[in-house]
């Protein structure tokens, strides 16, 4: 189905008037379909395309902080969802799992590495005889914290590199208004 024409931004489809060195990937992408199917309106596909480039820009850039602290991203949101959830530092494994989003196979790969090299233990849960619960170590919760900063600090470098406190934060509303309105279900 065609967009409604009058909602197309027409600097989006003519090169001339983008200043030629703030043109990025996704502004090629935007013209070939323009040439091509100049009925479409690309804008979503501008800022989705934008936001997915962007993500795996800056998951580099976090990979090689962690990987420099001899952990991978996994095992720092691991690390990470421990030390956020306060003292004692401790959840159960299935507490990680949801709130990371995996399966209880995947957790246990992580779970056997990270305790492997001291950085939490499992122990019996107390208050369920059948439950575990994992337990940040003093090493690994200075781990998590050492990595947190250095990873907040190539975040920060990056944002502020590009724009302002004022923009950064404009920004971060947007991005949470369209992320709670594709994370809701629709009915």
């Amino acid at each position: 189905m065609p967009a409604d024409p009058s909602r197309r931004d027409p600097s989006r489809r003519d090169p001339s008037r983008k200043d030629p060195s703030r043109r990025d990937p996704v502004d090629a992408i935007a013209e070939q379909w323009a040439t091509v199917r100049p009925d479409l309106d690309t804008s979503a596909m501008e800022v989705f395309g934008r936001i997915g480039r962007i993500a795996r820009a800056m998951g580099d850039r976090m990979e090689q902080v962690y990987a420099a602290l001899g952990i991978a991203r996994g095992e720092f949101d691991v690390l990470a969802t421990l030390r956020r959830s306060g003292e004692p530092y401790t959840l159960s494994p299935r507490q990680l799992s949801a709130t990371l989003m995996l399966t209880t196979g995947g957790m246990t790969g992580r779970l056997d590495k990270l305790e492997r090299a001291g950085l939490l233990r499992r122990s019996p849960d107390p208050h369920d005889r059948r439950g575990l619960q994992v337990t940040l170590t003093e090493r690994g919760l200075e781990l998590a914290d050492r990595a947190v900063g250095a990873g907040l600090a190539v975040q920060t470098d990056a944002l502020a590199a590009a724009l302002n406190a004022e923009q950064a934060g404009r920004l971060a509303d947007l991005l949470r208004e369209l992320l709670l309105s594709t994370e809701t279900p629709r009915s």
